[in-house]
């Protein structure tokens, strides 16, 4: 099952390979990334909160948003799981304990083969492609635009996204490929056939996500994509000066390298690290908590429910998911414990008058929003649950129904974070105590 977007940023390493890589070559654009980890930290610090209470309302509508599928939060994430994974990370157990200290890759080096560099030129493409997707995605462009891309990219782009790029132009361009690598890749896929692309396993794992119905229009997406970044990519290299030795050189700073055999540096780096997969769920959080806080703050003036600090001797302050008349919804009855399909029929405020599917009009009623959820049953399990779900958890101490929302989940058990609620509180709970 997906993870929450908070258990990926909280599972982001502070310290690893990927992360020494990133540092070692951000000095090419100084000041614009910090490797920002922790959830909680990353809305204190991306939206300069202080007040716990809006935090928290933060983090909890960042949860629901994330799951939202009108927005494009987790299939960005997706693809940029995509385009890592399909590198097999064989330096991880090799690596695994080298955090404080400068790695050496001598010891692995008869596991590592540098690419062709027609492999090299597609993975390069694919992650272009990959980024113009993502992108679109994030700022609800109906269809891949690269046009619109280069544009955000040319005078937008910042943070954890421009790191990405600029390691892309970096670790799988300048290095493997040398100093000429731009006219090494258009010279490649300009004389490219669609046999060459369906033999690649990076673009076996994506086809589904490039646009077009067959092999030829999808190579001539990300042709166009390729073509569509040239600009910013030469313009980068002739600001920053950068070659395939400076780089290396770079790179010395937390590598201990033996030579200077530059394939067998750039398949060491290809292969030990997941910089997009970093970068792009750092990007994805930004975004999401930037959303999540100007939709919170928005109703702050309405806001009626106070955030207690117990949640065992008091009520739950529900998220907001702004539910409008006409849709349809499910509604907790407490007497029965259970959820019914139910339609909004008005909405006032924090409260919503609903009929109930299949039952006459003499049980239509207002009820409270935090008694209201929304449930993709694409995405359940067996049990009929999901992370990201809105559940209630039954509480045996105060006999009392509390709302809460998956987080993870481990066959029977699932980890919730109650509703208005500090993650101290976050409690793993059997399948048998939520609903």
């Amino acid at each position: 099952m997906d993870k929450s977007i908070v258990q990926l940023v909280d599972e982001l390493p502070a310290d690893n390979i990927t992360v020494k890589v990133l540092k070692a070559i951000d000095y090419l654009m100084p000041g614009q990334w910090t490797n920002l980890v922790g959830f909680e930290n990353s809305i204190r610090t991306i939206t300069g909160e202080t007040d716990t209470q809006i935090i928290q309302k933060i983090r909890d509508r960042a949860v629901v948003l994330y799951h939202d599928p009108q927005y494009g939060y987790q299939s960005a994430i997706q693809l940029y799981q995509t385009i890592d994974t399909a590198d097999v990370a064989i330096a991880t157990a090799a690596l695994a304990n080298k955090v404080g200290e400068k790695i050496s890759f001598l010891s692995i080096l008869s596991s590592i083969t540098p690419k062709a560099e027609v492999s090299q030129t597609f993975d390069l493409v694919l992650k272009i492609a990959v980024e113009i997707i993502a992108f679109c995605k994030l700022n609800g462009i109906p269809q891949p635009n690269p046009q619109e891309f280069v544009k955000a990219l040319n005078n937008n782009y910042q943070d954890a996204a421009l790191m990405r790029m600029v390691a892309l132009v970096c670790l799988d361009g300048m290095l493997p490929l040398g100093p000429n690598f731009l006219s090494k890749i258009h010279q490649t896929i300009t004389q490219a056939d669609t046999r060459i692309l369906t033999q690649n396993p990076l673009f076996s794992s994506l086809s589904n996500f490039i646009p077009g119905g067959t092999s030829s229009d999808k190579l001539g997406f990300i042709t166009q994509g390729f073509d569509s970044v040239q600009g910013w990519i030469n313009n980068l290299v002739t600001k920053t000066g950068i070659t395939p030795q400076s780089i290396f050189n770079a790179l010395g700073n937390c590598i201990q390298i033996a030579d200077d055999n530059l394939d067998f540096v750039a398949a060491f780096i290809d292969q030990s690290t997941n910089y997009y997969q970093h970068t792009g769920i750092q990007t994805v959080a930004r975004k999401l908590i930037l959303h999540a806080q100007e939709s919170v703050k928005s109703e702050l003036p309405t806001a009626t429910l106070p955030i207690h600090s117990n949640p065992v001797s008091s009520s739950v302050s529900s998220v907001s998911t702004q539910y409008k008349v006409g849709q349809t919804v499910e509604v907790w009855d407490e007497e029965d414990e259970d959820w019914y399909e139910s339609t909004i029929q008005k909405v006032k405020e924090n409260e919503y008058y609903i009929h109930y599917v299949g039952y006459g009009s003499s049980d239509d009623e207002w009820v409270d929003e935090d008694d209201v959820r929304v449930r993709d049953h694409s995405t359940t399990d067996d049990n009929g649950y999901g992370v990201g779900q809105k559940v209630k958890v039954w509480d045996d101490d105060e006999e009392e129904w509390y709302s809460a929302i998956i987080e993870k989940s481990e066959g029977h058990q699932y980890y919730v974070h109650y509703i208005g609620y500090d993650s101290s509180y976050s409690e793993w709970v059997d399948s048998d105590d939520i609903s």
